[in-house]
């Protein structure tokens, strides 16, 4: 049964249980996969698919054929379901998009900044139990908006050799360059530092496990990464109205994703706390993931009652949870409160998976608290910055030794130098 709480006596630091460590050994066996496949490149791949996923594999690319295969098999009314999904995600991220500016000033300064896409993106996708087409949409549509040019996929192989046709019809109406067949650190490896079959890349995205994220971690500096992402959050915020089914049922969404989700529930109601309890119990023996929704669910569930629905906000902006249900009669009145969450659903018939799947918004959110300070992905992720400046003779000289008395004061005479060198008589 998933505990219920008071809120004025739950210790803040135990919301959530986000004192999650890595072995220790982990370190070091991803340490050992990113030397072997940068010294030994597609031949270490093969063998750590032979040895984790169980294949022998010659070509670790995806073929034309096996794509046309894939999409073939597949019943075109999930095709559909994939194209409509994508097109939601377009319509959302579209608007992500940012304009170039520049500006002049009186005496001949130009100033502006340029937008310009990262030009080679990797994407990792994990297999659980089939590598998730939801997660192919959502990564690489905001990709190819902002203007990448070469987007490589790659994802452990079924004991076949094949890759999921879901997934593979995904990267087809998504827009993926490549797709190769590896997983965990070594697929990491391979896109920081490239190898005879698999391209170097500029940054790597995508969730994994354990030993994804420390590879993620451990190459960061070399590529560029979009986040360390933990298990899986959700917080549902339910006022007295709400059907303790539907609660229990988004609440239990989550909990199947893996034995360390949170799912939890706060409210203001007693009454819809403990019916909640009683219905996960229902619902949880009707589950195929039973076993590991019941270990995420008495490990890291709970249920938190409040005395108001502010105070319900308050401990949403304390927990920052990866995504947040607003199911109250106006969730619109609560939005402005909400300073940290990754993903918003507003309203009684908006749940998480909706997110998931196909309304839009990117499911690739900020966890373990993050939301205080990280967003999810978009197509930012995938664009840099430049700035530029330009000053003509007219505008520097009147401003030439107060740059470089500013120098100066730092201990920087070259800087000095530099400036009145072009305005020295």
């Amino acid at each position: 049964m998933m505990p219920i709480y008071e809120f004025d006596s739950l210790d803040p630091q135990k919301f959530l249980n986000r004192d999650i460590q890595a072995e220790a050994d982990v370190g070091a066996a991803v340490d050992a996969v990113l030397a072997d496949v940068r010294a030994k490149g597609d031949a270490a791949l093969r063998a750590y698919t032979e040895r984790f996923d169980g294949v022998a594999l010659e070509d670790l690319q995806v073929s034309e054929a096996e794509l046309d295969d894939a999409w073939n098999s597949l019943d075109p009314n999930f095709i559909e379901t994939l194209r409509m999904a994508a097109e939601n995600i377009r319509f959302f991220h579209e608007r992500q998009v940012h304009q170039d500016f520049r500006l002049e000033k009186d005496g001949g300064i130009v100033m502006g900044q340029r937008y310009t896409p990262i030009e080679k993106v990797g994407i990792c996708v994990p297999r659980s139990p089939v590598a998730f087409p939801s997660t192919i949409l959502m990564n690489v549509i905001p990709a190819k908006i902002a203007g990448v040019k070469d987007i490589v996929l790659v994802t452990p192989p079924e004991a076949d050799g094949s890759v999921s046709a879901a997934a593979l019809a995904a990267a087809k109406i998504a827009g993926v360059d490549k797709i190769f067949k590896v997983g965990g650190a070594q697929a990491v490896a391979a896109l920081a530092y490239g190898t005879e079959s698999i391209p170097k890349v500029d940054k790597i995205v995508g969730p994994g496990g354990i030993f994804v994220a420390t590879a993620k971690r451990k190459v960061f500096g070399l590529v560029a990464i979009d986040m360390i992402a933990g298990p899986s959050e959700i917080l549902v915020v339910a006022d007295g109205k709400c059907d303790p089914r539907w609660v229990a049922a988004d609440l239990l969404s989550q909990a199947e994703h893996d034995v360390l989700a949170s799912p939890v529930l706060v409210t203001d109601s007693r009454e819809l706390a403990e019916q909640v309890a009683t219905e996960i119990e229902v619902q949880l023996a009707r589950l195929p993931r039973r076993e590991v929704a019941r270990r995420s669910v008495d490990e890291n569930g709970k249920i938190i009652v409040t005395d108001s629905l502010d105070k319900a906000v308050e401990a949403v902006n304390r927990i920052a949870p990866e995504h947040l249900e607003l199911c109250v009669d106006d969730p619109f009145a609560l939005l402005p409160k909400i300073k940290n969450a990754g993903s918003i659903f507003l309203g009684r018939y908006t749940p998480e998976a909706l997110g998931d799947y196909f309304a839009g918004p990117n499911h690739t959110l900020p966890t373990s608290g993050t939301a205080r300070f990280s967003s999810p992905l978009s197509v930012d992720d995938f664009v840099k910055k430049s700035s530029y400046l330009y000053y003509t003779p007219e505008a520097l000289a009147p401003v030439a030794e107060r740059i470089a008395d500013f120098a100066r004061r730092e201990g920087l005479d070259a800087h000095a130098q530099s400036v009145t060198i072009r305005t020295a008589k």
